[in-house]
């Protein structure tokens, strides 16, 4: 079981996410407000806040959403999880679809510190039935 430590959300791909007070998951679709949002698989990406804080103990100054990350999880390590896991917080429910992804080219993470986590440590999800999440709920694999 995993504790949600943040929510976020941008407006154009390419871009820093900022925190938000809930996310409205929708079906199929991605988390309301997001640019990533829409009918493909990596409606959502997760990323672990153990490798971010790990990352942070390195020296990178980087806030909740700086990776591109819609939901930031406490206590679950989802580079080690198949593709195909479900993951349910809530009424949410969604299932990963990929592990990883290229980083896009001008990545500031990337160019500061000389290498950035979400290629190797972020997931992408799609969902499979919608609801709202707030930071503080549990997620749980199934």
């Amino acid at each position: 079981m995993g504790k949600v430590i943040a929510i976020c959300t941008s407006p154009a791909k390419g871009t820093q996410k900022t925190r938000i007070e809930e996310g409205t998951f929708i079906e199929d679709f991605g988390l309301e407000g997001d640019a990533h949002a829409g009918k493909w698989h990596r409606q959502i990406s997760l990323l672990s806040y153990d490798k971010i804080e790990a990352f942070r103990a390195r020296g990178a100054e980087v806030e909740d959403g700086a990776f591109g990350e819609n939901v930031i999880v406490q206590g679950i390590d989802f580079r080690n999880l198949p593709v195909g896991t479900r993951l349910k917080c809530n009424d949410v429910l969604l299932e990963m679809t990929q592990i990883g992804k290229e980083c896009h080219s001008g990545c500031a993470i990337f160019k500061k510190m000389g290498e950035c986590i979400m290629p190797k440590q972020g997931v992408f999800t799609k969902v499979i039935h919608g609801g709202v999440i707030h930071p503080g709920g549990e997620l749980g694999i199934l």
